[in-house]
């Protein structure tokens, strides 16, 4: 009896390579910054790298489905500090108007990606690898 892994079959099980949207997002933020490129591998390793059911679920939460202590949120943060002045020296030259209104943009920012509605299907998506 053969065993079923799924709708993509690969030569020895492998791990299939990084789809066109994954690729392309990845592409499209090619030498922005090296920070930047740190954790474009971070996530090409991840996509490509043969991880346990645990390991699978561990990162579905570390990534975005443990609001409050996950990367969705550790991104969120970075976005609101870099667009306010008081933490990016580099905004503080410009006039006071675009200062505030690029900390309200950071902030809302910080709001709507830490909403917990956010997290829930990462979540959920861990959760469900447990229930089996």
């Amino acid at each position: 009896m053969a065993t079923y892994y799924g709708p993509v079959h690969t030569t020895g099980n492998a791990v299939p390579p990084i789809d066109d949207d994954l690729a392309g997002v990845l592409d499209d933020l090619t030498g922005i910054h090296p920070g930047i490129d740190l954790l474009r591998n971070g996530i090409r390793l991840l996509a490509l790298d043969r991880h346990s059911t645990d390991k699978t679920q561990t990162l579905l939460a570390a990534l975005a489905g443990s609001n409050g202590a996950d990367i969705l949120t550790a991104l969120a943060h970075l976005v609101a500090r870099l667009s306010t002045a008081d933490t990016n020296p580099a905004l503080r030259h410009l006039p006071l108007d675009r200062q505030k209104a690029a900390q309200q943009h950071g902030e809302t920012a910080l709001y709507d990606l830490t909403d917990p509605d956010l997290h829930q299907h990462a979540s959920e998506a861990s959760a469900a690898i447990t229930s089996h």
